[in-house]
């Protein structure tokens, strides 16, 4: 079906977070709105006008392929609507879903439009126990300390966790070209791939081509010799995802004092300490694969 210019006024300002859904939705900016239907495979981009217009007009665009005699709207516009209670799109105003799902059912209702979700739409006590999606790639039932990350700087990745991945943090300095060598050499032992930022160019941002590599690993190495700043960054993402971190250092002082309670592979940075940190590695890997 059609939908009305009220139900997409409705769906927009839900969309945007706006009045009178601004406590209940999230509040999405010009470049959150274009990820917003990036992530639906929406090819979108916000133009600068007023957002809850540019929003009711792309809705109107997805609406022109609804069957007016169908009380379902255009496969698009589900995908949208159903986007709008998706818990990943909440983060720590996860408490204010079910007034969302509430919101939203009541504007589907009362306009009989009719969209299939894959879960109860009706709001449930969620207080107790939920399900979450976690950057490791799998759901998990989770009691109040469920957590749900939708970072803001950074565009979700569209491809998935790859089990066989390893990702490594380290400075480029071409004195560690050895360390990196023995690096995957252990990881083609344990039969996984390996990968630095500096292999990688799909975005124009070299930060969203980090954040994507350590979100699509299972695995990730970390050498803090020379206490880098860009490491201990790109660990703290690490951590945050729920990320496998092997920590690898020259010497003990280069880890901080808030990491120095996890274990580390220290090395020498020569060809028997490279050897030594290979054999090191290669334990670890099996270990974490065959878990």
């Amino acid at each position: 079906m059609k939908l009305s210019k009220h139900v997409r006024s409705h769906l927009a300002m839900m969309i945007c977070g706006d009045k009178p859904y601004r406590k209940i939705f999230p509040y999405r900016n010009t470049s959150q709105l274009t990820s917003f239907f990036e992530n639906l495979n929406l090819n979108y981009k916000h133009d600068g006008s007023r957002r809850e217009l540019w929003v009711s007009g792309v809705l109107a665009e997805l609406d022109v392929n609804s069957n007016e005699h169908d009380n379902s709207p255009s496969p698009e516009l589900m995908a949208v609507i159903k986007a709008l209670v998706d818990p990943d799109y909440y983060c720590d105003r996860f408490s204010n879903l079910e007034k969302a799902k509430k919101e939203l059912k009541t504007l589907l209702d009362n306009n009989n439009i009719v969209v299939p979700f894959d879960g109860d739409l009706s709001v449930v006590n969620r207080s107790r126990k939920r399900r979450t999606r976690s950057a490791s790639g799998q759901g998990s039932d989770g009691e109040d300390d469920c957590l749900c990350i939708v970072p803001k700087f950074f565009k979700l990745p569209k491809n998935p966790v790859d089990q066989n991945l390893v990702s490594v943090m380290m400075p480029f300095s071409k004195d560690f070209q050895g360390v990196y060598d023995a690096i995957r050499s252990a990881c083609a032992s344990a039969d996984l791939n390996c990968q630095r930022v500096d292999e990688v160019w799909n975005n124009s941002e070299i930060v969203q081509d980090i954040f994507e590599l350590i979100f699509t690993s299972a695995i990730v190495i970390a050498d803090f010799s020379q206490r880098n700043p860009n490491v201990f960054y790109e660990v703290g993402i690490a951590h945050t995802l729920g990320k496998e971190v092997i920590p690898i250092a020259q010497n003990d002082g280069d880890i901080p004092f808030d990491l120095h309670h996890h274990r580390v592979l220290l090395y020498h940075n020569n060809n028997e300490g490279r050897g030594e940190l290979k054999e090191g590695l290669l334990n670890r890997l099996q270990t974490l694969k065959g878990r």
